[in-house]
């Protein structure tokens, strides 16, 4: 009969093997097409798009550059955050920067 433990490394070995081989297929892949990202980032820089999607939830926690003032407040100003993701990243530079004028 098999322990739970072995199971359980097992499982973590099997899981860390995926992603080394994961890791490796990036930088290989990245090393063997540099045209098609040179032309992606030439892209972005000449569309101006913005920053990458980080969490699906909340708007504000979508694009931290788009964030606004009142968007985590927007159903009270004194409800606490609901969104999981408001707790793992603080404001935006230019939110902060604001608020301390404000203050």
């Amino acid at each position: 009969m098999t322990r739970k433990s072995s199971v359980f490394l097992s499982a973590i070995a099997a899981q860390s093997a995926v992603l080394g081989l994961l890791l490796l297929h990036a930088a290989i892949s990245t090393r063997t097409h540099p045209p098609e990202l040179t032309e992606k980032r030439a892209l972005v820089k000449a569309l101006h798009l913005t920053d990458l999607c980080l969490f699906t939830e909340a708007r504000y926690t979508r694009h931290l550059s788009q964030a606004d003032l009142s968007t985590p407040f927007q159903d009270h100003p004194m409800s606490l955050e609901h969104f999981p993701s408001g707790s793992f990243l603080g404001a935006p530079e230019n939110i902060r920067k604001i608020n301390e004028e404000l203050d």
